[in-house]
């Protein structure tokens, strides 16, 4: 059988495994195992432990578990709480202004976590018991919540970006700058949405009660110091130091976790049980997207050496798309496998094949990285799989429907393929800040 064949079996057999229900680390491994013994025989093992500690002695990936333990930390403090209230304060009075709240407060949370998972579980818990007192539409709140929680994708520090520059071997600073213009067009878009639909359809979107944001100016500036300044001071440390290459990643990741751990000192919410359960969630998150990153290099080398790289770039060639056409192809490919793959083993899989096209090419790789990134987002929310509506699922009531969540993140995925159609057609989105950062 001839090597482009068997890497084409590859996802087939890769398929088969996670429908089976096996986790798709060991699928992952697994698959890749099985192949490469018809290239490295017996000494496939060695082979296999190389990769293996080429991944755990990553300086860039030891930014990962601080990245983590920071958002764990600030996810069992009363910061989300705080967070809420400031912002209901603030957007309380607009039409929407309870889903207004929560977009904003879900950019400001992504910035201090980076784990899209926990911005949608912690924001969900706080804003959907509120906008269902005020009979939001159902579908506009589940749309909101699974959009806000989205948002962990494109606004840094995003753990997707620290794993795609450190496969692609990009900075992580310029990479962290490309995703930020994107990222506020987004959340500025997904405002304009749910503020314009209530303001025109005024029963989906009721403006909160005059007692939420009704209060003197001093007591509202003094709730906004003791609830939103902290937090953003501790995101500006954080990515200003990588941003302007004052630290490396894993540094500041570190600088991120102890201030996490002197903000819940601040708010009176530490003790040892925070402790304990942000270090658990620290060691649970970190080993899955560890053995996700293992499974995922271990499948894209096989993949490669077998002969999978030139059945990519001879079919490339055979459909004669130009580099426009191949970019395109490569992100309908990414948005595809988003369907039924977690973004880690998107990015482990995709990313090894495509970037020896993309660089022969000469395509920009922080604006193809930023393309990527926003399509990985948008599958984050597109069904059928729509990891979004199942996180969600564990918060909402049970008056919120399948249907409603499947029917209520639709218009922000237009609004997401809209953002990735400005970022295609204006490149400068992506590359104009890395240029002038110095970035890490």
């Amino acid at each position: 059988m001839s090597g482009g064949i068997l890497a084409a079996l590859m996802f087939p057999a890769l398929f088969a495994l996670i429908f089976l229900g096996i986790p798709v680390s060991f699928s992952l491994a697994g698959v890749a195992f099985v192949f490469g013994l018809s290239v490295f025989g017996d000494v496939i093992g060695p082979v296999f432990y190389d990769r293996i500690l080429g991944v755990s002695t990553s300086s860039t990936m030891a930014a990962v578990p601080l990245f983590i333990l920071m958002g764990s930390v600030l996810e069992r403090s009363a910061i989300a709480e705080r967070l809420f209230r400031v912002m209901q304060l603030w957007f309380g009075f607009l039409p929407g202004g309870l889903g207004v709240a929560a977009i904003t407060m879900s950019a400001v949370f992504a910035a201090a976590t980076g784990i899209i998972g926990a911005v949608e579980a912690v924001i969900g818990m706080m804003a959907i018991p509120a906008m269902m007192k005020l009979n939001y539409d159902k579908g506009l709140i589940a749309g909101t919540i699974c959009a806000g929680g989205s948002l962990g994708t494109i606004i840094p520090p995003s753990i997707v970006v620290i794993i795609y520059a450190s496969l692609a071997e990009l900075s992580i600073g310029k990479l962290f700058a490309g995703i930020m213009i994107p990222g506020g067009l987004m959340v500025a878009l997904f405002i304009l949405y749910i503020a314009g639909r209530a303001w025109l359809r005024p029963g989906d979107g009721p403006p909160a009660p005059p007692e939420v944001y009704n209060i003197p100016l001093a007591e509202k500036l003094k709730l906004t110091a003791q609830g939103l300044l902290p937090a953003l001071l501790l995101v500006l440390a954080v990515l200003g130091a990588i941003l302007g290459g004052i630290a490396s990643p894993t540094e500041s990741a570190s600088v991120g976790a102890v201030g996490a751990i002197l903000l819940t000192i601040f708010y009176r919410e530490f003790n040892l049980r925070v402790l304990r359960e942000s270090l658990a969630k620290t060691l649970t998150v970190t080993a899955m997207v560890m053995m996700i990153v293992v499974g995922g290099t271990m499948f894209s080398s096989v993949f490669l050496v077998i002969g999978g790289g030139t059945l990519i770039s001879d079919t490339v060639a055979a459909l004669d798309l130009g580099t426009g056409g191949m970019i395109l192809l490569f992100l309908f490919i990414v948005f595809l496998l988003g369907f039924v793959l977690d973004w880690i083993t998107v990015v482990l899989i995709c990313l090894p094949i495509f970037l020896p096209l993309l660089r022969s090419a000469g395509v920009d790789q922080i604006w193809f990285a930023v393309m990527m990134t926003v399509v990985i987002q948008t599958a984050y929310l597109t069904p059928p799989m729509a990891p979004a509506v199942f996180y969600l699922r564990t918060v909402a009531p049970p008056e919120i429907t399948y249907r409603d969540m499947y029917w209520g993140v639709a218009p922000f995925v237009v609004i997401e393929f809209i953002v990735l159609a400005i970022v295609a057609l204006f490149p400068a989105t992506a590359t104009y800040l890395p240029s002038v950062l110095v970035g890490f």
